[in-house]
């Protein structure tokens, strides 16, 4: 009997941690990004704009939205030790991205606008008029566009 009740305790010990992982609560490994970092990083070195591009972050700073025009949710986001990012979510489009804070992880698929402090990614959400590609947006396990 015994055994049986350390198997059952190391598979809902399994269980358990495959949820916090899917969730976004782990990060194995030293790299705290994934995608197209060293992209984003040669986007910002030569000023490039208009570039497709996915990968994830750590949650630097939650802004305040962005309310004159279309709304959009403000996240800033560090993809490297080198290099911060803006996410510019149209909350007018797509769902607000919740309980995110800083220190969590987020995931993006959009588009790279290059500034000074880093660049923008916008259009991570859907297109209704269907004349750009879908972004998205991915916390913990949920997808926003």
């Amino acid at each position: 009997m015994k055994n049986k009740q350390k198997l059952i305790f190391v598979l809902l010990a399994i269980l358990i941690i495959a949820s916090f992982y899917e969730q976004g609560y782990f990060n194995f490994g030293t790299d705290s990004t994934t995608g197209d970092t060293a992209k984003l990083a040669a986007a910002y070195e030569n000023r490039v704009s208009n570039l497709q591009v996915e990968g994830s972050g750590m949650v630097e700073k939650v802004l305040r939205d962005d309310v004159e025009g279309s709304r959009h949710q403000r996240i800033i986001l560090r993809i490297s030790d080198n290099q911060t990012v803006l996410i510019a979510h149209n909350i007018d489009l797509a769902p607000r991205v919740e309980n995110i804070s800083k220190g969590d992880r987020l995931e993006f698929f959009g588009e790279y606008e290059w500034n000074n402090k880093g660049g923008v990614i916008h259009w991570t959400h859907r297109d209704p008029a269907t004349r750009h590609v879908d972004g998205w947006l991915k916390h913990k396990g949920r997808v926003y566009q």
